[in-house]
């Protein structure tokens, strides 16, 4: 057997085993609901408790007729966006500034690492009083829960590169600006996507965390709203919203991604 044919036996094989993988998530998932919603048929779950599928559906129907639906998604989805995408350009720049000045870096560490544990969610009442209520309190929320954590990956990954090719570069005449930008930010591309994966998921709880603090519109209001007069399907509802936005946000990170380890391997 030639190596082509054993090339294509073992592409072919590795496509038909990502198709099953797909195909048993899929399974899996219909299954889930199936079963969730027969429990409710025969009454064996309290669907007052529990909710249903196709009271979840109802409930998401009687949002669209309203025209709250895409209203209150619209408000969650900008308050993530926006919180993600100022949190990572904040915090790798801030990353790139701290490894740029070792001194400096060495003066924060221990700051950084006590921000990092402290519970954000203790900082609400500050940001009320500091930012007002309303989106700039949630975005805010969303920075403070995303930016540490971004800080630290970034400077890891900076500070991890090869000193052998820095001192390859030094001695060849480059400058710190040219070591930053031909080999420290290229280096780092395959942290920076995984970063980026790392707050899809922080983005939403910064989001959702503040809108249960001072939101009056969103997916996290309809959240606390429906715990509050005991409606479960409108809780059920918005956090299957919630899931499906993420998953979507996650797809599109998941995508870069592909591309960015593509480019990687064909530099090497």
């Amino acid at each position: 057997m030639s190596k082509t044919m054993t090339y294509e036996k073992y592409k072919r094989g590795k496509r038909i085993k990502k198709i099953s993988i797909v195909s048993f998530q899929i399974l899996l998932l219909i299954a889930i609901i199936f079963t969730w919603e027969m429990l409710a048929r025969f009454n064996i779950i309290d669907t007052f408790i529990m909710s249903c599928p196709s009271r979840i559906i109802k409930q998401i129907n009687q949002l669209y007729v309203n025209g709250t639906l895409f209203a209150h998604i619209s408000v969650t989805l900008y308050e993530a966006i926006v919180g993600f995408l100022i949190s990572t350009f904040v915090g790798t720049l801030i990353a790139i500034i701290l490894w740029w000045c070792p001194n400096v870096r060495k003066v924060l560490d221990p700051y950084i690492v006590v921000l990092n544990s402290l519970p954000k969610i203790a900082l609400g009442p500050i940001i009320i009083i500091w930012v007002g209520i309303g989106t700039s309190a949630i975005v805010a929320m969303d920075i403070l829960i995303m930016i540490i954590i971004t800080i630290i990956s970034m400077l890891n990954a900076y500070t991890a590169c090869d000193s052998t090719q820095i001192l390859l570069l030094k001695s060849m005449g480059a400058s710190k600006w040219q070591i930053l930008i031909k080999l420290i930010i290229p280096n780092s591309l395959c942290e920076f996507v995984s970063v980026l994966k790392i707050n899809v998921g922080l983005t939403w709880v910064g989001t959702i965390m503040g809108e249960y603090l001072v939101s009056k519109a969103g997916l996290g209001y309809l959240i606390v709203y429906g715990g509050q007069v005991f409606n479960l399907d409108l809780v059920m509802a918005s956090t299957i919203i919630l899931c499906i936005l993420a998953a979507l946000m996650y797809f599109i990170v998941a995508i870069a991604e592909k591309i960015v380890y593509k480019k990687h391997k064909n530099k090497k």
